[in-house]
């Protein structure tokens, strides 16, 4: 059964080209806002779908990362869309569609967590006090979002936007959606040649200090796959989606053209 997406849409009907943007954890489909803004993207269709469960939207059954990833890999093709673009815990949702083939085309992550090591200490500790307290790491964690987004290079109206709808979280899912990605970043002991493995062009994108990272193997594996690219943005971003929209539109309109020099 396919799941309910709670989509945006921008960009022309009849595009030549689309692409599927996947939200951080926690987050909807218009944090993308930004990036979906960029005029360099302006004549292509641009699909972002917030994650189930995400935001108060109808959960799943199954959050394990590996059935999700085969749930958005099909909305990727029924969307028709050429690129696939993820945020974060969208990022390792979209690195599972490509490194068991369900999606093909040119995939860029940004601010990816590879292996929990790439975690902060704090979030993995707030992971593991929720299978003993049950969801009020989580909830502490929401009430901590305040802070965390007070350093946002966004205007206060949209900082007051992002913070309302990372807030706008169940607890109670959130706790199993942390628990499931979690897991997920132990299932594989060196995901970065899984990725590369795969065969399909990606495009890796950080910030020097922030959200996600790469371990100094992870980091060395990708820097030699012949069809990985790794991109490190100047600065700290802990949202590069909203804060870095332009340099990012770059690299998607780079995977664009890869993405139209032959099928997907």
């Amino acid at each position: 059964m396919d799941l309910a997406w709670d989509l945006l849409v921008s960009g022309p009907a009849d595009a030549r080209q689309s692409v599927l943007l996947l939200p951080g954890g926690l987050n909807p489909a218009r944090s993308y806002a930004e990036l979906m803004a960029e005029p360099v993207l302006a004549r292509t269709r641009l699909v972002a779908a917030t994650l189930p469960g995400h935001c108060r939207t109808a959960p799943p059954e199954d959050f394990t990362i590996s059935t999700l990833a085969r749930h958005t890999a099909r909305l990727a093709d029924q969307q028709g869309c050429d690129v696939a673009v993820g945020f974060s815990m969208g990022a390792t949702v979209a690195l599972e569609m490509v490194a068991t083939g369900a999606f093909t085309g040119p995939t860029v992550l940004l601010g990816i967590s590879m292996s929990p090591a790439d975690e902060p200490a704090f979030f993995r500790a707030v992971c593991r006090l929720g299978d003993v307290l049950g969801p009020l790491p989580a909830a502490a964690l929401l009430k901590l979002m305040g802070p965390a987004t007070k350093g946002m290079r966004v205007p206060p109206e949209r900082r007051a936007e992002v913070l309302a709808d990372l807030r706008n979280n169940d607890p109670r899912v959130a706790r199993r959606i942390f628990r499931s990605y979690l897991d997920h970043l132990r299932a594989h002991e060196q995901p970065a040649a899984r990725l590369c493995a795969a065969g399909a062009p990606v495009w890796i994108v950080h910030a020097e200090k922030g959200d996600g990272g790469l371990t100094v193997d992870e980091r060395r594996t990708l820097n030699t796959c012949p069809q990985a690219t790794v991109v490190t943005i100047p600065g700290t971003s802990y949202f590069l989606p909203n804060e870095e929209p332009r340099r990012i539109a770059e690299v998607v309109v780079e995977a664009l053209a890869l993405a139209g020099s032959g099928p997907r």
